[in-house]
């Protein structure tokens, strides 16, 4: 009886395995980010997008899509000054991950919009991008993607929001390439990307404290010159 009951009971196993990749399968896949900015850019009806539109359309899932939405322009070809516009964003969006709270702006940032022509042609350049790097994005790792390690995230995410901010030369692009790692990541509940996002922060966290300091020296040494 018993060798008789493993076979069966594999058999079971398998036919239910079956049955539930099936079901799976029928299941409409979940919304990217690259479906969320073409469905936006191509929506006639709006003549300007809003902060606050965006986050009504993307509700308790804002943090990830912002987070790429504002971070990744400044690791691209942009006009100067960019880092500074859309920093502030940032920086409440990140304290906002920090303590845990819904996505929220003041008024007056919820109210800034950018004429749909416009946000189409930044979607036009961002993403293709964005298609590519979800060909490699699936479910894993849950936990580094998890509310809590939401949480725990914000407090990187927040310095590296002010670094972005400041005008120190090129130092720009490492912390938005790794609050964009860590967006996509947490938008597609995959925690190797956040993972990767931390360790591309901190490594800008590093570059961004030899630069300061090369600057500091080379202040001292022209002043010592003078002096």
């Amino acid at each position: 009886m018993s060798r008789m009951s493993g076979p069966a009971a594999r058999a079971r196993a398998r036919a239910v395995a079956a049955k539930l990749r099936a079901r799976l399968a029928r299941q409409p896949r979940p919304e990217r980010l690259s479906d969320l900015l073409t469905e936006l850019a191509e929506d006639q009806g709006r003549e300007r997008i809003a902060l606050s539109d965006l986050l009504d359309r993307l509700s308790v899932r804002a943090f990830g899509p912002l987070l790429v939405i504002f971070s990744l322009p400044n690791v691209l070809p942009t006009p100067p000054g960019t880092s500074a516009v859309l920093g502030l964003p940032l920086i409440f969006l990140t304290f906002q991950m920090l303590i845990g709270g819904p996505p929220w702006f003041p008024a007056f940032i919820a109210k800034r919009s950018i004429a749909r022509a416009d946000f189409a042609r930044l979607a036009a350049v961002v993403v293709p991008r964005l298609l590519r790097a979800e060909k490699m994005l699936q479910p894993r790792f849950s936990f580094l993607s998890s509310r809590w390690a939401e949480q725990g995230l914000g407090f990187l995410a927040l310095v590296l929001a002010i670094i972005l901010t400041l005008p120190i030369p090129l130092g720009n692009i490492g912390p938005a390439f790794a609050l964009a790692l860590i967006g996509i990541g947490l938008f597609e509940r995959d925690g190797l990307w956040v993972l990767a996002g931390v360790v591309a922060g901190l490594g800008a966290l590093a570059l961004v404290h030899g630069v300061i300091w090369a600057m500091i020296a080379a202040a001292a040494h022209v002043l010592h010159t003078w002096s």
